[in-house]
């Protein structure tokens, strides 16, 4: 039988609204998980979520009432995503491979939904395509930290910022649906393009500065 995998890895997050949610959740829900729960299948509960809103997503092209979907998915999508990890370290079931699990999870989950909402007519393409690798950069940028330093760093803007970004947009398409504020060149912005471009500016300083920030503590440590 192989080793029981114990988890070194120290948790870092700055975001006190994630903290906060992640308090909430183990004091008021991680309780009552039954006992058949696993890591592994809360993270497929995360997963179906994601898939949910993705798919609800690309349905808002029948009907801008579908966004209420994709909001349901992001909720299960979150909550499961914040679960998983309680499970594991309260009930000594930490693995390898779900860490992997988890992490694949929410990166397919982010950079697919980006490209769903830029499928809408609520959106154009191009700025989802700007904004769908940033979660996946940042969790690689996350996974070198672990590698190199025993650290599990979050980003400034974590998880739950991600999923309020997802929820305004979901709420401002069901609104505006595919309503043009302007044109730059001939093609119309819509008020989805707009939030998109607004929320990517902070998030792109945050990605920079993390994957500058590492590539600096990487060079003291070779000194």
């Amino acid at each position: 039988m192989g080793e029981v995998y114990k988890n070194p890895v120290k948790k870092m997050i700055p975001s006190k609204l994630e903290t906060g949610f992640q308090q909430f959740l183990y004091k008021h829900v991680g309780p009552h998980i039954p006992k058949s729960m696993t890591p592994n299948r809360m993270t497929t509960l995360s997963a179906a979520g994601g898939i949910f809103s993705i798919v609800m997503t690309l349905l808002t092209n029948i009907s801008s009432w579908f966004w209420l979907g994709t909001i349901a998915g992001l909720a299960v999508h979150l909550v499961a995503d914040d679960l998983d990890g309680f499970i594991a370290r309260s009930r000594g079931l930490s693995s390898k491979a779900g860490a992997y699990y988890d992490l694949m999870v929410d990166i397919l989950f982010s950079t697919f939904l980006l490209i769903s909402i830029g499928l809408t007519p609520a959106a154009h393409l191009l700025p989802m395509a700007l904004a769908a690798p940033l979660y996946g950069i940042m969790n690689v940028t996350m996974m070198n930290y672990i590698i190199y330093f025993n650290e599990f760093q979050f980003p400034r803007l974590g998880p739950i910022e991600a999923h309020i970004s997802y929820t305004v947009v979901a709420i401002c398409a069901m609104i505006f649906k595919d309503s043009e504020v302007f044109t730059i060149f001939g093609s119309g912005v819509t008020v989805v393009d707009i939030i998109a471009v607004i929320a990517m500016i902070p998030m792109y300083y945050e990605m920079i500065r993390m994957m500058i920030t590492l590539f600096k503590r990487l060079e003291e440590s070779q000194k």
